[in-house]
């Protein structure tokens, strides 16, 4: 646009020295800013007001209105906005009617534990979004939300009473070396100023897939990472040894998540595509082990040193949000090299967006002292998020809604500046490798991040009389180790949870309860049991029919919400699905009960595994059941002969295995629905063992048997076996 022919034919900053650019940004920023409101808000619209109440530096003003994923004590995890200091529950809205008229089906795409299905739509339907929930939100808007009290006080959760997750499933995660200025400065202190960048640098963005697995949000603690350390830089011949990483570092980023009807695999996306492709951005912290980087990144780049944690910000902000903030990049113009004609941006520039480290420190009494260690901007970007992602799909790459793609270090000095700059974005940079110190407000230091230290990213767009900001990006380092130990009954990390004083009413040898310890383990619950014993009659006892579980049965699950009422929940595939709800979203578990997700192939899964569990929990399971052995002593078998009902129930459990057996082979998977744990798999294991106690041959059953091999190692189904529960017999 008009901008871009501005900056082509004004600025070329590549030709000045780092004072005379940094001076020219300034005053391009000055008049990027006059601009602002004629590119993107009107007058009118950076002025409306809304009646939420909120100051004039909150982060989430209605000119914001970002996306994200919260779950509170009453729900599990769905899709939100954030206005002032609330969490805007998109489900609720939908539900009431209040988004009918947007171009989607708004209940079932905002019903979801992740922003997915909604980033799967087209630029069109999440501008429609924002200008619906623009007109909800604000004070002379459509009053249909703000006059209906119930509903505002079931959609407006307070942000410090709710949950927030990761706001996307991320299937691949690629971080980019987009900072001109980062890289020279790193390029300073490897190779010398004569060959600070690559010969490739200034001709395509270079980037490295990175762990989308370890992406984790704000308020995730990170274990200090171990590895192989070299034991002299001078001489690589003595190798290397093994521990924990002393030279621990941040990476202040930006993240760009992607989004949209995306072409195929084989077709790129084009430069003049990629801005509908861009769903919004996040705050990003790409920690690093710089030691265990030094020794192990040559010759294929970084490995273990960047795979542990990257922290991400939980609201994604959208580019339209953004748009009014637009203003060049630090370097201007691409010229000397001019980049080849696939890479070449119509709109080359970036967002005037402040950025700011705290690394909080812990005092002697206990306390956290804060210290602002770094200040930068957005603008210090010479590739552009458009270049980004245009270049990463230029050979055919298949690129997915929720992509995350990291814009590397982003940094506003060059060269050393002997500890007295804070432009930079990283400590490598501004200790300049440990040569400096960083000065801390309570007369400390720091080289590098030490164990107790946070780290705390934050950015913000100023506008007149509102900002736009990200909301925190934090993280804790916790020492080597810390988490060996998280989560001694799952795979998992034991995960915050919305709920307090868990309480699972069981029997060791019971099914249903075996179930749901499986479930228990595999999303990380912490959880303690009252042992109900079967075989004495402890379901009958009057308190626990009374207090517990009316039908006299195990499993009960009881707990503690956050407004401190106590809930209690009976039947074992109520409570799997309640307990998917709850954490099926976060990192590292997905649900046991297959979520819908739109695709044929997800619709086929989430039905073979509640078929089998259906053909297990209804078909098998109450035949075995105690009360009924008990109470049914003869019964007619298939052949119409009067039988004792432990052989009857021996013979519907052969046939219910069987069933099992036809529908495992037909799924073809490592397990029994396909090759992921489902409710299937913690529906069949503990009926094997069941069926052993009823002398059942299971050789009839091979692939029953190897799923349930597959099962054994691992660590959730370890830890809910009957026989190592504390009341096995």
């Amino acid at each position: 646009g008009p901008l871009h022919k501005q900056v082509q034919g004004t600025w070329s900053f590549l030709a000045f020295p780092a004072a005379r650019r940094m001076s020219a940004l300034s005053s391009v920023r000055g008049s990027c800013f006059t601009q602002r409101f004629t590119r993107g808000f009107s007058g009118a619209a950076s002025s409306r007001q809304s009646w939420v109440d909120y100051s004039a530096d909150c982060d989430f003003p209605l000119q914001n209105l970002p996306f994200g994923v919260f779950s509170c004590a009453r729900r599990g995890p769905r899709c939100a906005t954030a206005i002032g200091s609330s969490a805007v529950d998109l489900s609720a809205l939908a539900d009431a009617g209040l988004l009918a008229d947007l171009p989607f089906d708004a209940a079932s795409t905002f019903r979801q534990p992740a922003l997915n299905k909604f980033m799967s739509l087209n630029r069109t339907a999440w501008r429609a979004t924002r200008a619906r929930l623009s007109e909800l939100l604000a004070a002379d808007g459509d009053d249909v939300l703000r006059r209906n009290g119930a509903l505002c006080q079931a959609a407006l959760r307070p942000l410090n009473e709710v949950k927030m997750h990761l706001p996307a499933q991320i299937g691949d995660y690629t971080d980019f070396y987009a900072s001109r200025e980062h890289a020279t400065n790193v390029g300073i202190m490897f190779r010398g100023r004569d060959n600070a960048l690559q010969p490739n640098w200034l001709h395509l963005p270079v980037g490295y897939h990175g762990r989308a697995s370890t992406v984790v949000v704000s308020g995730t603690p990170v274990a200090r990472p171990r590895g192989q350390l070299q034991i002299n830089r001078e001489d690589p011949k003595e190798g290397s040894s093994y521990g924990p990483c002393k030279l621990l570092d941040y990476e202040l980023e930006m993240g760009v998540f992607v989004g949209g009807n995306l072409p195929p695999l084989g077709r790129p996306v084009t430069i003049e595509e990629a801005e509908e492709h861009i769903f919004g951005y996040v705050i990003l912290n790409d920690w690093s082990a710089r030691d265990i980087q030094a020794w192990e990144y040559v010759p294929l780049g970084p490995f273990t040193a960047k795979n542990f944690a990257t922290t991400i910000s939980p609201w994604i902000v959208t580019p339209d949000a953004l748009e009014p903030f637009r203003c060049p990049t630090s370097a201007g113009v691409q010229e000397n090299p001019q980049p080849l004609p696939y890479l070449r941006d119509p709109n080359y520039s970036s967002y005037d967006l402040n950025l700011e480290i705290d690394m909080e420190t812990p005092s002697k009494d206990g306390a956290k002292t804060v210290t602002t260690v770094a200040k930068s901007n957005f603008s210090h970007m010479y590739w552009t998020a458009r270049q980004m992602l245009t270049h990463h799909s230029v050979s055919g790459c298949a690129m997915s809604p929720g992509d995350l793609l990291g814009s590397g270090t982003i940094s506003g000095t060059i060269d050393n500046s002997q500890g007295k700059s804070i432009n930079y974005g990283s400590l490598l940079e501004q200790t300049w490798r440990g040569a400096n110190e960083v000065p801390l407000s309570d007369g400390g230091v720091r080289k590098f991040i030490q164990d107790g230290d946070s780290i705390v990213m934050r950015g913000y767009c100023q506008g007149d009389g509102f900002r736009v900001g990200f909301g925190n990006c934090e993280g804790t380092i916790l020492p080597a180790g810390a988490l060996d130990a998280a989560a001694p009954t799952s795979a998992q990390d034991v995960r915050s949870s919305p709920f307090t004083d868990v309480v699972l009413s069981s029997y060791w040898r019971s099914s249903c309860s075996w179930r749901v310890r499986i479930a228990l383990a595999h999303h990380g619950v912490e959880f303690s049991q009252q042992h109900v014993n079967l075989l004495k009659g402890g379901q009958t006892a009057s308190d626990y029919l009374e207090q517990s579980n009316a039908m006299g049965q195990v499993p009960t699950l009881a707990f503690t919400d956050l407004d401190g009422k106590r809930h209690t929940l009976t039947q074992s595939l109520a409570i799997i699905d309640f307990l998917d709800s709850t954490f099926g979203a976060q990192a590292g578990a997905s649900p046991l009960v297959p979520p819908v997700d739109g695709s044929p192939e997800g619709a086929l899964l989430r039905a073979r595994a509640l078929q089998i569990a259906e053909v297990i929990n209804s078909g098998i399971q109450p035949l075995q059941n105690l009360a009924v052995l008990q109470e049914v002593k003869v019964a007619t078998s298939a052949s119409g002969d009067e039988v004792e009902s432990r052989r009857y129930a021996a013979e519907k459990i052969a046939r219910g295995l069987a069933t099992c057996e036809k529908l495992v082979v037909a799924a073809g998977g490592r397990f029994a629905a396909g090759d992921v744990v489902t409710v299937a798999d913690a529906c069949l294991v503990p009926q094997l063992y069941s069926a052993r106690r009823f002398d059942i041959d299971l050789s009839a059953y091979p692939n029953l048997v190897r799923v349930e091999a597959q099962l054994a190692e691992l660590p959730a189904f370890k830890a809910a076996h009957a026989d190592v529960q504390s009341d096995a017999a």
